[in-house]
C-alpha cells in the first residue's frame, strides 16, 4: 500500500508540475506575440520542441545509437503522429491567433473547454456520456457566454478562435486515445511537434514578415513555450498518468486554466470584470463536473 501511495504522489506531482507549465505558457505566448506573428512563434516554438525531444529520446533510450534510431522506424508511430499532429496544428494555430485578441487568463479558461468536449466527441466513437457530462455542457455554455459576451457588442474574434481551439484539442485527444495507446509517448509528441512545425512554415512565409532580431528578442518566451510546454510538460503528463486513474488525472490537468488566470493577474496585471470572473467559475465548475464518475444502474 505504501508503494501505491508513493506512486500516486509521484503521479500527482508530475501532473501538477505539467499543468503549472501549461498555464504559464499562455503568458509566454502572449508576450512572444508582441513581436512575432502567430505562425512564426508556433513554427519556432515547435521546432525547438522537436530538437529537445529528439535529444531526450536518445538520452533516455540508454541503448546503442542504431537501436535508438530503429525505434523511430514504426509505421504506426508515424501515421498516428501525422494524424494527431494535424489536429494539434489546427488547435495550436487557433490558440495562437486567439491570443492576439484575448488576454491570457481568459484564453486559459476557454481552452479548458476541451475537457468538456472530449466525452461529447466520444459519442462518435460509441462512448455514451453520463448525465454529469450533459449537465457540464449546459453549465459551460452559460459560463462561456458570461466570460465572452457580457458587456460586449458581439463575440470577440479571439474568443471564437479559442472555441475552435478547444474543439480541435478535443479531436486531437480522442485521436490519441484511440490510436496511440501502445506507442512511445515521447516520440509521438516529437512527431506531432514536427508536423505542426512543417504545416506552420508556409503560413508563416505567406502571411507574416520574419525578422531574425525579433525572434532572438523573445527567445525566453520561445524556449518556455517550446522546451518546457511542448517538451517537458507533455512528458510529465505521460509519466503522471501511469500512476493515476483517468478521472483524477483529468481533474488535475483542468487546473491549467486556473494557473493561466493567476499568471495573467500576477505577471501581466490583467483585470477581469465580475461577469468574466463568474463565467470563469462556471466554466471551471463544468470542467470538474464533466470528469466526475456518473452513477451506473445496478
Amino acid at each position: 500500500m505504501k508503494a501505491e501511495t508513493k506512486n500516486q504522489f509521484k503521479g500527482t506531482l508530475c501532473l501538477l508540475t505539467g499543468t503549472t507549465i501549461w498555464g504559464f505558457a499562455f503568458i509566454a505566448q502572449s508576450v512572444g506575440m508582441e513581436k512575432l506573428g502567430p505562425f512564426t512563434f508556433q513554427a519556432v516554438r515547435c521546432g525547438l520542441a522537436v530538437v529537445f525531444l529528439v535529444l531526450a529520446a536518445f538520452v533516455l533510450d540508454k541503448c546503442s545509437l542504431r537501436e535508438s534510431c530503429r525505434r523511430w522506424a514504426s509505421k504506426k508511430l508515424w501515421t498516428s503522429g501525422i494524424v494527431c499532429g494535424g489536429a494539434l496544428f489546427v488547435a495550436a494555430s487557433l490558440q495562437q491567433i486567439g491570443l492576439v485578441y484575448t488576454d491570457a487568463g481568459k484564453a486559459g479558461f476557454i481552452t479548458a473547454m476541451y475537457i468538456v468536449l472530449v466525452p461529447v466527441l466520444g459519442l462518435f466513437l460509441g462512448k455514451r456520456p453520463g448525465a454529469n457530462v450533459l449537465a457540464s455542457v449546459a453549465l459551460a455554455v452559460v459560463g462561456l457566454y458570461l466570460l465572452s459576451c457580457m458587456g460586449a457588442s458581439g463575440v470577440n474574434r479571439g474568443d471564437v478562435c479559442l472555441m475552435g481551439c478547444a474543439l480541435a484539442f478535443a479531436v486531437q485527444i480522442n485521436c490519441i486515445d484511440r490510436y496511440a495507446a501502445s506507442l512511445d509517448g515521447l516520440r509521438l509528441n516529437c512527431i506531432q511537434s514536427l508536423v505542426v512545425t512543417v504545416l506552420s512554415l508556409p503560413f508563416m512565409a505567406l502571411t507574416e514578415t520574419v525578422v531574425l532580431s525579433d525572434i532572438l528578442g523573445c527567445w525566453q518566451a520561445l524556449c518556455f513555450a517550446g522546451v518546457l510546454s511542448m517538451g517537458v510538460a507533455y512528458t510529465l503528463q505521460i509519466a503522471g498518468q501511469k500512476h493515476l486513474e483517468p478521472t483524477a488525472a483529468s481533474l488535475l490537468m483542468s487546473l491549467e486554466s486556473v494557473f493561466a488566470a493567476l499568471g495573467g493577474w500576477w505577471l501581466l496585471h490583467e483585470r477581469m470584470t465580475a461577469w468574466e470572473l463568474t463565467g470563469c467559475g462556471l466554466v471551471f465548475a463544468a470542467v470538474v463536473i464533466s470528469q466526475l464518475p456518473s452513477k451506473k444502474k445496478q
